[in-house]
């Protein structure tokens, strides 16, 4: 959505910030990946960007394009999201011997370090931000997560915001 995430800030007594956005329903969703190499302890970060709702053919979609970057098995942890499993079930009946499912409880997006991503980018990198159109909500959000991608100490902190060891 294009409604400004609000946070507080300062200013001169007497002076209240105005952040002028009008009511539109646009939409910009996101998927994203964390990968570990363990023999390293490197994080990499891969997503993709979408002007409607994530469905499960776009996440296996995604996922197919993460493995061709990989070439690897891949264990992947993910909570219980309906899209999450309905894709898990499509790769299961494709018979994809190249991915393995981890599980997360029913709802603890805390555990997740994926979710870290997400909120770095709404509550550090974009609050108070007011964009123009979904293409500048794109770029910004694209800005932000290039950033992130190449900032292995953040990246490792996502690890440990979730409490996951590396």
């Amino acid at each position: 959505m294009l409604q400004p995430l609000c946070r507080r800030t300062w200013a001169p007594r007497g002076e209240t910030p105005i952040q002028y956005a009008w009511d539109r329903h646009d939409r910009l969703s996101a998927i994203g990946a964390l990968a570990l190499a363990p023999w390293s302890a490197r994080v990499s970060m891969y997503f993709e960007l979408f002007d409607h709702n994530v469905t499960a053919d776009g996440v296996v979609s995604f996922l197919k394009q993460l493995r061709r970057h990989l070439r690897r098995t891949i264990i992947l942890v993910w909570d219980r999201w309906s899209v999450h499993r309905k894709a898990a079930r499509l790769l299961r009946e494709e018979g994809c011997p190249w991915i393995h499912f981890e599980w997360l409880p029913g709802y603890a997006p805390e555990l997740d370090p994926v979710e870290w991503i997400w909120n770095h980018t709404k509550y550090a990198d974009l609050a108070n931000f007011v964009p123009d159109d979904v293409e500048h909500l794109q770029q910004a959000v694209t800005d932000s997560l290039e950033q992130q991608r190449h900032d292995s100490y953040l990246k490792h902190s996502f690890f440990r915001s979730a409490q996951l060891t590396i």
